[in-house]
C-alpha cells in the first residue's frame, strides 16, 4: 500500500493566508469549542424542570459489561484520528466530515433544548471490582445522565466511518471493514456500559442516515464534467 501524499503543506500557513482556498477549511475546527461550550451550558447551567426518561424493554435485556469501556473511550481517539488524517491527506473529506458534525451535533443540541432527556440505566452497585468498574464509578460521577437523545457517540462514530470509507487513502477493504467494526463496537458500548438507551442509539442512527446524503452522498456537492 502506497503512502498517501499530503494534501496541504501546512508549513506555508500564516495568519495573512488562512483565508486562502488552501487553508480556509481550518476555520471549521472552531466548531469543536463552540459545541463544547454549548454542551457544557446544557449540562451544567440550563435550567430544566423535568426530563423525559429514555427507556425501552430492550434496555433490560442488555447486560452491563464494563469491558465495553474500552471501545467507548476509544471513540475520542477515533475522532481525533480521522480529523488529523483528513486534515493531512484528504481535505475534501475533512470538509464533508465537519459538515456532518456541524449539522448533526447542532441538531442534537437543539433536541436537548426542546426535548430534555435522561436515562436511569446505570448500575448502583457493581458486582465486580476491577480497574474498569472503578473508572466507571468516577466517570458516572463526572458525567451526568442527561442530554442523551440522540446519542452523539453514535452519530460521531458513524460520521467517522463514512469519512473513512470515502477517504482516498483508505479504500482497501481491510480499512473499510476496520472502520465498520470499530464504529459498531463503539455503538454497542454505549448500551453495555449503560450510558445510553436503545432509543438514544436508534435516534443517533436515524439522524446520521438523514444527514448522510447532504454531507457525504449525492447532495453533498455538485460534480462538474
Amino acid at each position: 500500500m502506497q503512502r498517501p501524499v499530503p494534501a496541504v503543506d501546512y508549513r506555508r500557513l500564516r495568519l495573512n493566508n488562512i483565508n486562502s482556498p488552501e487553508f480556509r477549511h481550518l476555520w471549521l475546527l472552531l466548531y469543536w469549542p463552540i459545541y463544547g461550550l454549548a454542551f457544557l451550558f446544557m449540562e451544567r447551567f440550563y435550567p430544566v424542570s423535568s426530563y423525559h426518561v429514555m427507556h425501552c424493554a430492550l434496555d433490560d435485556l442488555i447486560p452491563f459489561c464494563e469491558w465495553f469501556l474500552i471501545p467507548y473511550l476509544f471513540w475520542f481517539l477515533f475522532t481525533v484520528g480521522i480529523l488529523l488524517y483528513t486534515l493531512a491527506y484528504d481535505t475534501d473529506v475533512f470538509r464533508k466530515f465537519m459538515r456532518f458534525v456541524i449539522i448533526t451535533y447542532s441538531f442534537s443540541i437543539f433536541m436537548y433544548f426542546i426535548f430534555p432527556t435522561c436515562q436511569e440505566l446505570r448500575p448502583t452497585v457493581f458486582t465486580r471490582d476491577n480497574l474498569f468498574t472503578r473508572f466507571l464509578k468516577w466517570f458516572y460521577a463526572l458525567d451526568t445522565n442527561t442530554n442523551v437523545f440522540p446519542s452523539v457517540h453514535v452519530i460521531g462514530s458513524l460520521g467517522i466511518m463514512f469519512a473513512g470509507w470515502q477517504s482516498k487513502g483508505l479504500q482497501h477493504p481491510a480499512w473499510k471493514a476496520g472502520f465498520f467494526v470499530v464504529a459498531m463496537l463503539i455503538i454497542l458500548s454505549t448500551m453495555f456500559i449503560k450510558q445510553h438507551s436503545v432509543l438514544d442509539v436508534t435516534g443517533g442512527i436515524l439522524v446520521s442516515i438523514i444527514a448522510y446524503p447532504f454531507c457525504f452522498g449525492r447532495f453533498s456537492s455538485k460534480k462538474r464534467s
